[in-house]
């Protein structure tokens, strides 16, 4: 009797040790109870924790597909694992929250399938390219189940049998991790979002199942030498300001990854600190991508990025509960989480929704400012500027993008702007040609629109070569060079100025974009775009705006094209364009107004000589509707150096409801270059009551040298780069 009383209290022991353990990747035992007695006293977290319950409370007592994997993103055994691994994450969390053993049954019950199932899988029958998954098409998709299996597992560990925990870990997760590690590990050991994935995955499962192989692979890739690996991806993949160079939406993508398992490991092994890595990179890494949406949360579209996605996503919901918890409160966190409606449910959580119950108030907006990010690992391969004015819904923002090629998801799109103004997108960027999830529309992976199409120069906002991509379309040539940045002057809250430098993108060419957001002391916002392209020999050079609106007026005729269409090219994304309308004006200046939800634009361009004017249209030679039909306004000359000179005016407003139109005409009355030579550039804008004096360096951009210039008995002089004055007509 004594040696079976001792016999129990002995396993007693081990239980217990191994609840004080386990949970430990999510929250530990300690968290959980502390978010469980929040759960009724905070509303957002009370609703947040409902709606879980009541998706799971749904699967209880049934017996849960685990299918054998056929089909492509958007079909139903794609999306039934995906389905699967999020309700194992949910459950486990509910049953550290109420204590019901439902919730962990339902996920032993699904890991033992999975356990049984994923030593049979081999390639994806639908997978493409040179990184198949098993349970998915791709590779990514399993790294995304490993993440969330691991964490479900971890919170279940507790009530399992040894046999079980064995058979789970053996069955369910070996084959996996094996798969990562040896079968994919040049993948797996790739500085790229998708080993983001793959590292967490395997890293979380490490932490979960207490194998200290799996975590060092994890932590410093299959050779754990520390030159892969999530600590390599954290050093490898961030400026030093947190700019991601796969661009906005790649990030919130891989921000998900970053966080739980930084997450796990600060739970398990805090002596790392991995929170404070690099300089607090994670939080650096957030905030950044926070700046770079718009004003409803949309990220803006550098790369390949779709127009869909925006802060509400489970990617930030998730990130910012973690970032909270970590890095204490901040107001603009707070905005989005309002907005998201919804927490996890870990103390990051519990402290928004509790922060909601005691601020009086939550500012409407997201505090955004201008923000210029570098990029690449030291900060030194070019950047992006947001350059911002206005506040709130009245905000205008200027994206310049002169960073490096973005990997694999960048596009040729060297110097390119995109404008938004009271949250619309008024020059814009196509994204990426996808329709993720929707089997439909090439098993959701990206269109063969993508490369043809979306990623080539045309499709942006930049000067085209000879109807040649930069870089010829070659991403591996684009990623050995970077734009330079010239200056920028952000100190005036009217004026902001940058400019940036390209001579890889073309052989011979020089690429040089000088652009100035200004508002007068009338409360107009002008955005002044002077790009030069120089060469020895002759080029054609097409410089596209791709507009968003309904075309409204010309201050030149065109020839419409209403029977018969053509396209632009032949090649380069050029012969996805439908020619539309096209003109040829001469030492005039050019003007085009269109308006976009009530507001008019007005492009006016300086044609200094013969200059070709086409207005296309998406949609050519595109049979099954892949693309979207919007337009663009192509500006085209022939010569060895071109200077464009666009001012793109926001004026006036349309009423709809009491047909009243107010402001509809631009006040530029015309552009002129007074000097242009390799020295410097004087421009002068006459609007109806002033006139508006561009003065700027073209080769010397010390803040601290004077220039001093004399055209037809007028002297021009500044300090500095760049000088903007205003002088009256009368």
């Amino acid at each position: 009797m004594k040696r079976l009383v001792s016999f129990i209290l002995f396993l007693v022991v081990i239980v217990s040790a191994r609840a004080q353990t386990h949970p430990i990747a999510f929250f530990n035992t300690s968290e959980a109870k502390e978010v469980a007695t929040s759960l009724q006293a905070f509303p957002l977290l009370t609703n947040s924790f409902n709606t879980i319950k009541k998706e799971v409370d749904q699967n209880i007592g049934k017996d849960i597909d685990v299918p054998l994997p056929k089909d492509p993103a958007g079909g139903y055994t794609h999306d039934k694992h995906k389905t699967n691994y999020m309700l194992m994450f949910n459950s486990g969390i509910l049953f550290n929250l109420t204590g019901e053993i439902k919730y962990a049954e339902l996920v032993k019950k699904m890991l033992l399938k999975y356990a049984l199932l994923n030593p049979t899988l081999k390639k994806h029958p639908q997978a493409t390219g040179n990184f198949p998954g098993r349970l998915f098409w791709q590779s990514l998709n399993d790294a995304n189940w490993l993440v969330f299996a691991g964490l479900a597992y971890d919170l279940i560990r507790p009530i399992l049998a040894a046999e079980e925990i064995k058979t789970i870990e053996q069955g369910a997760f070996k084959p996996e991790v094996d798969y990562f590690t040896k079968d994919l590990k040049d993948w797996f050991n790739l500085l790229h979002n998708h080993a983001v994935w793959a590292c967490a995955g395997v890293g979380i499962v490490g932490i979960a199942s207490d194998n200290k192989e799996y975590l060092e692979m994890a932590m410093y890739g299959t050779e754990k030498n520390g030159k892969a690996g999530f600590l390599a991806q954290l050093d490898n993949l961030f400026s030093p300001d947190g700019y991601y160079t796969e661009g906005p939406y790649y990030v919130r993508y891989a921000i998900l990854p970053y966080m739980l398992f930084a997450n796990a490991i600060n739970n398990s092994k805090p002596e790392l600190k991995i929170f404070n890595h690099r300089n607090n990179i994670l939080q650096k890494a957030l905030l950044t991508c926070l700046q770079q949406t718009n004003l409803n949360g949309a990220f803006f579209p550098l790369n390949d990025n779709l127009k869909d996605k925006d802060y509400t996503s489970n990617e930030l919901v998730t990130a910012i509960s973690i970032a909270w918890k970590v890095y204490g409160p901040d107001e603009g966190l707070l905005t989005v989480a309002k907005k998201q409606n919804r927490v996890i449910l870990n103390m990051g959580g519990a402290q928004i929704a509790s922060h909601f119950n005691s601020a009086k108030s939550t500012p409407k907006y997201f505090p955004y400012k201008t923000i210029e990010s570098t990029d690449g690992v030291s900060g030194k391969e070019g950047g992006v500027s947001i350059m911002r004015l206005g506040r709130e819904k009245d905000l205008t923002s200027l994206v310049f993008k002169y960073a490096s090629q973005g990997l694999g998801h960048g596009h040729f799109d060297r110097l390119n702007i995109n404008l938004f103004d009271q949250g619309n997108e008024i020059i814009q960027d196509y994204g990426s040609a996808r329709f993720i999830g929707i089997e439909q529309k090439y098993g959701g992976r990206y269109l063969p629109e993508n490369t043809g199409y979306a990623a080539q120069t045309i499709a942006h906002n930049t000067v085209v070569v000879d109807q040649k991509s930069h870089f010829g379309g070659d991403t591996k040539l684009g990623e050995q060079f970077h734009p330079t940045k010239l200056f920028s002057d952000t100190s005036s809250s009217n004026l902001l100025a940058v400019a940036a430098r390209e001579t890889n993108a073309y052989k011979g060419v020089d690429l040089q974009r000088h652009l100035y957001l200004l508002q007068t002391a009338k409360k107009k916002k002008f955005l002044i775009d002077i790009f030069y392209v120089s060469s020895d020999s002759l080029h054609q050079y097409d410089l596209p705006f791709q507009y968003n609106g309904q075309v409204i007026s010309t201050s030149f005729p065109y020839q419409s094209y209403t029977k018969n269409q053509e396209t632009l090219g032949a090649e380069n994304g050029y012969q996805y364009l439908w020619k539309e309308a096209e003109a040829t004006v001469f030492k005039t200046t050019a003007q085009f107004t269109f308006l976009n939800n009530n507001t008019y634009y007005t492009l006016s361009t300086l044609a200094d000589d013969s200059m070709r004017i086409f207005f296309t249209r998406a949609g050519a030679n595109d049979p099954n509707f892949n693309l979207r039909r919007e337009p663009s306004y192509v500006l085209r000359t022939k010569d060895a150096a071109q200077t464009f000179v666009n001012i793109i005016e926001i004026h006036g407003n349309y009423d709809p409801i009491n047909e009243f139109s107010v402001g509809a005409y631009s006040t530029v009355r015309s552009i002129k270059l007074l000097r242009d030579d390799a020295e410097c550039s004087i421009v002068e804008i006459t609007l109806n009551d002033q006139k508006i004096i561009v003065t700027q360096a073209k080769k010397d951009f010390s803040k601290s040298s004077d220039h001093r210039y004399t055209v037809d008995n007028q002297v021009y002089s500044w300090k500095g780069p760049y000088s903007i004055t205003t002088q009256s007509n009368k």
